[in-house]
Order: C-alpha cells, then sequence, then structure tokens
C-alpha cells in the first residue's frame, strides 16, 4: 500500500487526539508550499482518508502542519500564552512513492515527537 497516512496522539490524556486540523503541503524546488490537504482527525485521531492516496503518490518533499495550540487551548490544558508549541510543521521527503508512509505526531503541549510508522 503506498501514499501518506497520519495520526495524533494526545499524551497528557493518553488518547487519540480528535479535532487536530492539519494541513499538508508539498515542497517545490523553487521553495514553494503548494497545499494539499487540510483535514481534521477523528475520534481515533486519525484523518478520514489517506492524506495521499496510493494512486497519487509521487516521490518529493513536503511538510505536515499540526495546529496543536488549537487542539490543547480547546481542551483547556495549561499552558502559555501565547503557546510554547502552537503550528508544529513536519518536514520529510518521499523516496519511494511504492512505500506507504506514515508521519504520527505524539504530541504535548510542551513536547512532541514523530517516526516514520507503518
Amino acid at each position: 500500500m503506498a501514499g501518506l497516512t497520519t495520526h495524533v496522539l494526545d499524551t497528557v490524556l493518553g488518547r487519540p487526539a480528535a479535532g487536530v486540523e492539519i494541513e499538508l503541503f508539498e515542497l517545490k524546488p523553487d521553495g514553494a508550499r503548494l497545499l494539499v490537504a487540510q483535514v481534521r482527525t477523528n475520534a481515533d485521531g486519525r484523518t478520514d482518508s489517506a492524506l495521499i492516496p496510493a494512486a497519487e503518490a509521487r516521490r518529493g518533499s513536503f511538510e505536515l502542519v499540526f495546529h496543536i495550540g488549537d487542539y490543547f487551548r480547546a481542551k483547556g490544558a495549561a499552558m502559555a500564552e501565547p503557546p510554547f508549541l502552537d503550528l508544529v510543521p513536519i518536514r520529510f521527503a518521499v523516496a519511494d512513492a511504492s512505500a506507504h508512509y506514515h508521519v504520527p505526531l505524539v504530541a504535548t503541549p510542551w513536547s512532541y515527537s514523530t517516526y516514520r510508522g507503518s
């Protein structure tokens, strides 16, 4: 299965993060950012469909932008103002268009991590 998927985990509450806005940009060689998708996570912290379906998979550089500050603010989490983490950008490259790329975010208002999942 090729394509791009993601999910978000809230490690403060120890569960999937529902309602997180996510933008996906394709980064062009000239520095331009092309908006490919804008979605919100569902109750399982995932998107309802792939951000890039297998039929549209391609090599290139991309950026996921997670609106994590808005999510934690809506949850009433203790945060600084302005928040320490507001928009979390993750830049990555797809080298093999026939492979599946899963790029999740694990977050608190003060930290985050990511990895290439399966």
